[in-house]
């Protein structure tokens, strides 16, 4: 199998549990370490599938590789190769197919309950009609032209879309339990003001254990869902 490729924007926000998942399945991967100054490949033609995680930039700074990636992402809309977004990269996912990408009403950080939008999917079948999920994020995305809106959130109404074999991901279900921990340190500050879409440091780390476990459940239903796409790669 070709490997799966996976953007990381920022050195704490890298593949976490999706990374445990490949590596359990034997699944070969390449990360590109745009932190480290990684290069965007041109084409996706040695690729099995395109995996986009966060980072704190906004998709609509003028940063040189934000372009290449949108570029990329148009790509693999042609060809059918599989995307997946998480958080940033739901948002590059979203603005390349068209959709706009702007600040939500509110910053979005924590738990905070995802409910399915009422329309069916087999990519949530097994799941819950509503589960906590892990957020940070100020942005949001329209949903693009054909489109399936899978889920929301009291506080951000597109939490995730599919369209063909594209799924994008405002919230994170990649979360380690080390990875929420080092976040909490790490933005600290802006948990200073906890309010309705923000915890408070301690509310974040409450329960840390129970949390992950059962956020990594949901994690193992959404990603089975595509990773079933890549055996036809």
């Amino acid at each position: 199998m070709k490997p799966v490729y996976i953007f990381r924007h920022i050195a704490c926000e890298g593949p976490g549990y999706f990374g445990e998942v490949l590596n359990r399945r034997g699944i070969p991967t390449r990360l590109i370490a745009i932190d480290r100054g990684n290069k965007v490949p041109a084409s996706d033609a040695d690729m099995s599938g395109l995996v986009f995680m966060g980072g704190p930039m906004s998709v609509n700074d003028k940063l040189p590789w934000i372009e290449d990636e949108l570029n990329l992402i148009r790509q693999a809309q042609r060809t059918g190769l599989p995307v997946l977004g998480h958080c940033l990269g739901a948002q590059l996912v979203a603005k390349a197919l068209g959709a706009a990408v702007y600040p939500n009403a509110v910053k979005e950080i924590g738990w905070h309950q995802v409910q399915q939008s009422g329309r069916s999917s087999p990519w949530l079948a097994g799941l819950p009609l509503s589960f906590e999920g892990f957020h940070w994020h100020g942005e949001t995305f329209d949903l693009p032209e054909g489109a399936v809106h899978l889920l929301q959130s009291a506080h951000c109404r597109h939490q995730a879309f599919v369209r063909d074999r594209m799924l994008a991901l405002q919230f994170h279900v990649e979360m380690t339990a080390d990875m929420v921990k080092e976040w909490a340190a790490l933005y600290r500050q802006e948990l200073a003001s906890p309010g309705a879409g923000v915890q408070s440091y301690d509310a974040m780390l409450s329960a840390l254990e129970m949390r992950i476990k059962n956020l990594q459940a949901v994690a193992d239903v959404i990603y089975d869902q595509w990773l079933a796409l890549l055996t036809d790669n």
